[in-house]
């Protein structure tokens, strides 16, 4: 059972996490993605590494594991990060949402397809549920005038990148702590976008950003990559299964209704059908299983 706290910190985190898309689609109204996140990434990777250096968490990186980490990085941090920027742009926020949580079913899949794992009825449910949010907002997609089916390729790579990634991380056995590799891994991606962004994109002009875009700037470092960050690294090891994956199956739903408070999208019946397929989905990706 969980305690008072440790219910009211996981709806914190929850909450922080579901916001973060809107307040994200709110920030690309007057900034280009990449710059956007640099700029964030940069941020929280250097708010991290300062709190966990205070923390007494081990954050050198021996050269031994440079490599190892930047190959972590590439599918968590760079595929993650860029898809799904990317496809948020074109997407609803709600939507983005909906289409980036499907990474736990994608791990579970990619378990059975390249790990070889077994392929149980609760695995079938997850991928027919997925798939089933998936194909009704790519119909809706292709069939509006104004519809972009091309952010739904993008985030579903996206989430391929994450569930990718995260499997690299469950096989690679470094000496180095969790939130070291987090934060290292952090600012390699965010290298890589400071020196990716001026190529594609105009440079940004600070002193023409808006005061919402600053807030919303100061929300991804400080909660999104800072906060957020630091409550799940002190809840993971202690949370049980069920809790963790309650709260990633709020997460899309968290991000549909703040949709509309912050960036005035109002989710269309079948958002709201596809969320609840993708519920379904991560639950039955990650809930344990009921003792016998």
């Amino acid at each position: 059972m969980l305690t008072r706290r440790q219910l009211v910190t996981l709806a914190l985190l929850t909450l922080m996490w579901g916001i973060n898309w809107p307040m994200m689609k709110y920030s690309l109204r007057e900034l280009s993605p990449l710059y956007f996140r640099a700029i964030t990434m940069t941020g929280g990777a250097i708010g991290l590494y300062v709190f966990f250096r205070w923390r007494g968490v081990a954050m050198n990186l021996p050269r031994s594991e440079i490599t190892r980490i930047a190959w972590l990085a590439l599918p968590n941090i760079l595929g993650w990060h860029f898809f799904s920027i990317i496809g948020l742009q074109a997407l609803a926020s709600g939507r983005a949402a909906i289409l980036g949580f499907t990474m736990p079913v994608w791990t579970v899949l990619l378990g059975v397809l390249v790990l070889k794992q077994d392929l149980s009825p609760r695995v079938l449910l997850s991928v027919v549920a997925a798939a089933t949010a998936v194909a009704l907002l790519s119909a809706q997609e292709l069939t509006q005038l104004a519809g972009k089916p091309l952010g739904v390729l993008w985030m579903q790579l996206a989430a391929i990148s994450w569930a990718t990634g995260t499997l690299m991380m469950r096989r690679t056995t470094t000496q180095l702590p969790t939130e070291a590799v987090t934060v290292w891994m952090m600012l390699m991606g965010a290298v890589f976008f400071w020196c990716v962004a001026p190529l594609l994109e105009a440079t940004p002009q600070p002193a023409h950003f808006s005061t919402g875009l600053w807030l919303s700037l100061l929300y991804g470092v400080v909660l999104n990559y800072g906060y957020a960050q630091v409550i799940w690294f002190g809840m993971a090891r202690n949370l049980p299964p069920a809790a963790s994956a309650f709260s990633v199956m709020a997460v899309p739903l968290v991000g549909t209704l703040s949709a509309t408070l912050i960036v005035g999208e109002v989710p269309r019946p079948l958002d709201w059908v596809a969320a609840a397929c993708i519920m379904v989905a991560i639950g039955s990706a990650l809930l344990p299983k009921r003792a016998a």
